[in-house]
Formats: structure tokens, sequence, C-alpha cells
């Protein structure tokens, strides 16, 4: 089990340094942040002491190098924009962002799993098929097309809820709606397809066949064993919880870590935008390794294998 475990651990590490490499490159590809800031009738001589003021005019090796250096110090950066610690902005625009992802994570695993695994127990009835449908329409519209529905409906037609900001506790309905129906669907399909699948078992058939209620069955027998794909899912949705916010807290004008992200990209604030993503790397990566140490708990023949 040791061994499992650091090998999890050793991927999961060279993991986030690679995502982290590869953010740092692709955002010294994609433009000047002198020419962004300052303008483009700035001065060469004021746009090259900027360079040389943020280090921009050192080689890329350098540059990286002293990152590195930087983040294991608890280094992170200075935002070019605001002159004020990267890691200080970002920590400021958690709370509201988890003020979105957290009812979202919630509506996803009491909504999307129950009505997977209740359509299961009554398939081919209309019940199933109302869930497939719904299921497929929540997870196939993208987040930004489901966001603009929603306000269209609810802010435009009804008026009954806001179209964005965060005065009120109302104005998170409509953005967390949005984050949440997808995932919503994808549960429900993936809930679904598991305990089918479970269902069809020779052990489930033993079980009925002692005569055991249809009740323990399901929680003793189908459940526990339909649960391991189902972790995989809710593993990968914890992990891209910040990274699903991005493009709903712009719709909805939310101050969280995405709309952060949003503005930091285009304003080429590349310590804001790199410990944004260095947070979201780790999150999924951090996700996924708890989901690969809870495998090796319930399956111990995943152990056997990674150790060879």
């Amino acid at each position: 089990m040791i061994r499992f475990i650091a090998v999890r651990i050793l991927r999961a590490a060279i993991t986030i340094l690679a995502v982290v490499t590869f953010a740092f490159v692709v955002l010294r590809m994609s433009g000047d942040p002198a020419q962004v800031m300052l303008g483009p009738d700035t001065p060469q001589e004021s746009v090259d002491a900027f360079r040389r003021a943020w280090g921009l005019d050192q080689p890329l090796w350098i540059q990286y190098l002293a990152y590195i250096k930087s983040i294991f110090t608890g280094d992170f950066g200075v935002s070019m924009r605001d002159k004020a610690s990267a890691l200080d902005l970002v920590l400021q625009r958690v709370p509201a962002t988890l003020q979105l992802t957290v009812p979202a994570l919630f509506l996803k695993l009491m909504i999307g799993i129950p009505a997977g695994v209740y359509a299961a127990l009554h398939r081919q009835s209309f019940t199933d098929r109302g869930v497939i449908l719904l299921a497929v329409f929540g997870f196939t519209i993208p987040s930004f097309v489901m966001g603009l529905l929603l306000v269209l409906i609810f802010a435009v037609i009804l008026g009954v809820l806001p179209s964005g900001g965060q005065d009120t506790w109302m104005h998170g309905i409509l953005p967390t709606l949005t984050m949440s129906i997808g995932g919503i669907g994808i549960l429900a399909r993936f809930s679904r397809s598991a305990m089918i699948e479970v269902m069809g078992q020779p052990y489930i058939r033993t079980a009925s066949a002692k005569g055991l209620k249809w009740r323990d069955v399901v929680w003793s027998h189908a459940l526990p064993n339909a649960a391991v794909p189902i972790v995989t899912i809710v593993g990968f949705m914890v992990g891209s919880l910040i990274a699903g916010a991005v493009v709903v807290e712009s719709i909805f004008s939310w101050p969280g870590i995405g709309r952060l992200l949003v503005v930091s990209v285009s304003n080429r604030d590349l310590a804001v935008v790199q410990c944004i993503l260095l947070i979201i790397a780790a999150a999924m990566v951090v996700s996924n390794l708890a989901v690969d140490l809870l495998y090796g708990w319930l399956d111990p023949r995943l152990r056997s294998a990674a150790s060879h």
C-alpha cells in the first residue's frame, strides 16, 4: 500500500510540474505584457524599462527557473496590474467561487446519483426514459448557452431572478443552476449505466435467490459495486469546479476566481494567471489522487497491479 501511494503521489507531482511548465511557456508566447499594460503608443524606452523591472528581458529559461524557485519558497509573484501579491488577489476571490461551486456540487450529487439509480431500477419505464431525456439535454448544452437560456427565462421573461451580480442570495441561484445541470445529467447517466451493469451480475441473482429483501440487495450488494465508476466522475467534477466557474462567473458578473482569470488573461497579468492555473491543476490532480487512493482501498487488485 505504501508503494502504491508513493507512485500515485509522484505521478501527481509530475503532472502539476508539467501543467505549470506548459502554462508558463504558453503565456510568454501569447503576447508581450508590456505592450498590453502600457498601450501601443508608449515610447520604446518605457516599454524596455517595464520589461526590465519585471524580469521579462531575461532569457525564457532563466525566467522559468526563477519562477519554479519562487513557487517552492511560497512566492507566487506580484500582479503587474494591481502591484499586489498574486496569491492574495486569488484568495480574496475564493469565498465567492465557493458560494457557487459547493452548492452546485451538492445539487449534482443529491439529484444526479439518485435519479440515475432510480431510473436503473425502473428500466424501460416512463420515468427511465424521462431521466435519460433530461440527462442528455443537461450535459449536451454548453454552460454558456444554459446560462443565457436561464437568464432569458427567469430574469427577462418571468422577471423573478436577477441576471447578474452578488448583492443577495438570489443572485447566486442562476449561476449555481448553470453549473449544476450539466453535472446532474452526467451523474444520472453514469449512475444508471453502472447500476444496470451491476444488477445483471450473477451475485445479484444469487443474493435474490437466497431470499434477501430487494432493498437489502440494492443497498448492500448493488450500490457499493456500482459506486466504483461513479467515484471517478465525482472526483473529476470536484477537481474541475474552479475551471467550470470561469464561463459561469463571466456570464453572471460573479466576482470569483473564474472572472479574475478572464480579466487577468486579457491583461496578460502573468503572475495572477499562473497562480490560478496552478490552483486549478492542483485541485484536479489532488482530487484524482484521492480517487486513485480510494480505488486502492476498495479494490486490492489495483494495489498489486501498481506494485509491478
